[in-house]
């Protein structure tokens, strides 16, 4: 055997990076991306080698949808908090240019971090639970309703007292 390989084995081992890094310690040199909604405002930490052009919250969708350009193949680590996305049972899906993608995630109570594939031209990712803020209450919607109901019911009426 080569007397060679001996010596230059151990430094290859010990001096190639590590690519299974726990999302948390990536985060820990992460970019941030302040989304506004309404007002509240979220910092959203990520990881990934493009840049991000915008972030948005679809509520039709109930997405989180993110411009990419300038793609290169990399590992994209996002952290987001529940207040702002969450998916029952945490079952998320995350689709790249529209096609879905496996990731690992970490969550604890208050966010999730997410880490999945993107390859290079990458355009748009999309991350999908089950609610999303803004969500537009189901008792605003009654009362707007009943609101409605009462001035189309006086305006029938002509109730006296808006009589001039």
């Amino acid at each position: 055997m080569n007397y060679w390989a001996f010596l230059i084995l151990p430094l290859l081992v010990f001096t190639t990076p590590i690519f299974g890094q726990t999302s948390s310690d990536e985060l820990s040199n992460s970019s941030e991306y302040v989304l506004e909604i309404d007002d509240h405002v979220y910092s959203i930490s990520y990881v990934v080698t493009a840049d991000i052009i915008a972030m948005e919250i679809d509520p039709e969708s109930r997405s989180l949808l993110i411009g990419l350009d300038n793609t290169f193949d990399s590992q994209f680590f996002i952290g987001l908090e529940h207040e702002l996305i969450n998916a029952q049972n945490n079952e998320f899906i995350i689709l790249v240019d529209g096609e879905e993608v496996d990731y690992e995630m970490i969550s604890d109570s208050d966010s999730s971090t997410f880490e999945f594939f993107v390859p290079i031209g990458s355009e748009e990712v999309e991350i999908i639970g089950t609610n999303v803020i803004p969500e537009f209450p189901v008792g605003a919607i009654f009362g707007f309703v009943v609101m409605i109901s009462v001035i189309m019911i006086f305006a029938k009426v002509k109730a006296p007292f808006f009589k001039l």
